[in-house]
């Protein structure tokens, strides 16, 4: 039989594989409304101070709970910090999946989907805490399960990226794939000779570099 904290870990995504990831991260789960509370408690105390000062005993007061409740539903804290990730992860690439949903061309979907996603990275008080001041707390994260939140992330943009040219029968995982990693070196490593300080000068860099990846299967 299935523990409170087996059910809920599943329901959360937590401890899944790719292909189950990409699909959670593709649609949203049933809503539990004591879950949203907890995840919603422990995601203001992580972006207030950080990811290593948190304990469950902080999580549990301010959700109004007991720890126990939390332990039924999350065995422990590096599980309770997937599923928060898990959670961001999703609403990050909706809005980058609302951003390029009526563009007709994949390089326009490249570079939409790009600015909004490093634009909204940057602005996400829990993304722009832990990447600056605890990225080896936050790592980790992104490549639990061998990587599969990457994965997952880079699936969900590669159909995206399909969407728009839906005739060219093009597999644009490796595109997706050079979208996200490019992403998250100019997040973990900022500044340096590019400066892509707006919205404006991102979509710039995009558009005259990063369509590139796009060219040789688009015949373009």
């Amino acid at each position: 039989m299935r523990t409170d904290a087996a059910r809920a870990a599943a329901r959360n995504g937590v401890g899944t594989g790719a292909e189950g990831l990409a699909g959670l991260l593709a649609e949203v789960p049933r809503a539990d409304g004591l879950d949203t509370r907890i995840l919603n408690a422990a995601l203001a105390q992580f972006e207030t101070y950080g990811l290593r000062r948190v304990g469950m005993e902080d999580v549990a007061r301010r959700a109004g709970v007991a720890r126990t409740t939390i332990y039924r539903r999350f065995a422990g804290k590096d599980q309770l910090v997937q599923a928060v990730i898990l959670r961001e992860c999703r609403r990050f690439l909706a809005a980058i999946a609302e951003a390029i949903e009526d563009l007709s061309t994949p390089e326009d979907a490249l570079v939409e989907g790009f600015v909004v996603g490093l634009r909204n990275a940057r602005r996400h008080p829990l993304l722009s805490r832990v990447l600056v001041s605890e990225p080896e707390a936050f790592l980790p994260q992104l490549g639990m399960n061998g990587g599969a939140m990457m994965l997952a992330a880079r699936d969900l943009i590669a159909e995206r990226l399909r969407r728009s040219c839906p005739d060219a029968g093009e597999d644009f995982t490796a595109p997706a794939e050079i979208l996200v990693r490019v992403a998250l070196s100019l997040l973990l490593v900022p500044g340096g000779g590019l400066a892509l300080d707006d919205d404006e000068s991102v979509r710039g860099f995009a558009r005259d570099h990063l369509t590139r990846v796009l060219r040789p299967s688009t015949g373009s």
